[in-house]
């Protein structure tokens, strides 16, 4: 619970557009940098965000947004429904772009970006709806008309993301 709450605040306090994050833990303590040192290991490089988004044609600020509200930064991050790391990858999805390790956060975010990418082309670059399938799946979108689903995580979700865009883009 610790640990979540510090990459939290990490993430909502610092900008991540430029920086790399490095980490140390030390028992129940974590201990944050945007710069290389003893002990410490890079935790998110933010040329990984941005070469995975060049590559797949997706904006580095929709990617960073998809982080911040997926995992708040947290590469060992796991949901209860069994998503993990960065940008919360379930098990199908991983197997679907072959990754083999969804908390290594090059293998994350290159999966996370390209299942961006094919959402997006999915849904004629509907951002909202690719988002809504991105929380809730295609299948939800599809069995709501190409709507929002009506579930309130996914609403949020939408909403969140969004948010972090805007105030990621000033």
């Amino acid at each position: 619970m610790l640990r979540a709450a510090s990459f939290a605040l990490l993430f909502a306090a610092a900008p991540l557009a430029g920086a790399d994050v490095h980490v140390r833990y030390e028992g129940d303590a974590v201990h944050l940098s945007d710069r290389p040192g003893q002990g410490f290991e890079l935790l998110i490089s933010e040329d990984l965000v941005v070469d995975a988004a060049r590559r797949h044609g997706v904006a580095p600020l929709l990617v960073r947004a998809v982080i911040r509200v997926e995992s708040a930064g947290d590469p060992r991050a796991v949901s209860r429904k069994g998503a993990a790391g960065l940008m919360q990858l379930m098990p199908a999805t991983a197997t679907r772009y072959g990754v083999a390790n969804r908390f290594d956060p090059a293998q994350n975010v290159e999966a996370g970006t390209r299942h961006l990418r094919e959402l997006l082309d999915f849904f004629n670059q509907d951002l909202v709806l690719a988002l809504a399938a991105y929380n809730a799946g295609e299948d939800a979108v599809l069995r709501y008309g190409r709507t929002v689903p009506p579930y309130a995580e996914t609403r949020r979700y939408v909403a969140r993301v969004r948010a972090w865009m805007d105030r990621l883009g000033r």
